[in-house]
């Protein structure tokens, strides 16, 4: 293979220097630009590196974690990750500094954009509890289950994360559960879920959203990563539904007396039987 170092630092992105993903995503541009109309057809400068570069990473992220898994992050140097990305080192700098800045770069991929989302959810007043609950573990369970290597080195590993990046994991994490615990409280209150402690429900949807990155396995089953993640879902919201006929009409004190009477009548009559 030929080479085609740069130093660390260039402005310039390196083109032609793996043999796979990266290889191809630094390619030739297309020539049928003009003829299409299509910005990133015609190699528009303000889109095709944007794309090239996402796609690059994704490929470094994948091969690193799959060597954080293996090694350790302590055991596990750059050389390594250009070696399996099939790229040479100073080319692997033009995406990453360090492996402290690769893994950096991977908690916020993994908790920072979702913990927003999910904070966008759980404030959206618009939507009712059980489908905002519904939505916030499908996008948990979705990445869990679309990126299970990267999911697995943040919950098997998070206890040695660098500083920097355990503080950034931590912090998202701390979000997600905020989100859910917001949004079961306001199911408790509307009583559209049952009584069930927040923080606790929180945590047990988070865990079985969580534990998709190790069951899903697409090779030896039918589930797609959406399905897999809209099975988990749809179980989050069951188990914390009322039934269609423990569902107070209204909210408030007087919704919770109505329940209460409903369950003193069926106690009278086991009583009585």
């Amino acid at each position: 293979m030929t080479e085609r170092s740069r130093e660390a630092g260039t402005d310039t992105e390196p083109e032609g220097t793996s043999r796979g993903t990266a290889k191809r995503a630094a390619g030739r541009r297309p020539t049928k630009a003009k003829a299409t109309g299509d910005p990133k057809a015609t190699g528009d400068p303000a889109k095709r590196p944007t794309a090239r570069r996402e796609l690059v990473e994704n490929e470094i992220f994948e091969q690193a974690s799959l060597l954080f898994a293996e090694r350790g992050f302590s055991g596990t140097n750059l050389a390594d990750i250009a070696e399996a990305m099939g790229i040479t080192r100073p080319a692997l700098y033009y995406y990453v500094k360090s492996k402290e800045d690769l893994l950096a770069k991977l908690v916020a991929q993994m908790t920072e954009g979702p913990a927003a989302e999910m904070e966008a959810l759980a404030a959206d007043e618009t939507l009712e509890p059980a489908v905002s609950l519904r939505e916030i573990a499908y996008l948990i369970a979705f990445q869990r289950a679309s990126q299970p290597k990267r999911a697995q080195l943040l919950l098997r590993f998070e206890a040695d994360l660098p500083p920097e990046a355990a503080k950034t994991h931590r912090s998202g994490m701390r979000a997600g559960k905020l989100g859910l615990m917001r949004v079961i409280e306001e199911g408790i209150v509307k009583g559209q879920f049952r009584p069930v402690d927040p923080e606790a429900t929180a945590l047990a949807v988070a865990g079985m959203c969580n534990w998709v990155a190790w069951w899903n396995h697409p090779g030896d089953h039918d589930f797609t990563p959406a399905e897999a993640a809209g099975h988990v879902a749809d179980l989050a919201v069951a188990m914390v539904l009322r039934p269609g006929d423990r569902t107070p009409e209204g909210t408030g004190p007087k919704a919770a007396l109505a329940l209460l009477r409903q369950d003193l009548d069926y106690l009278e009559r086991v009583l009585e039987a």
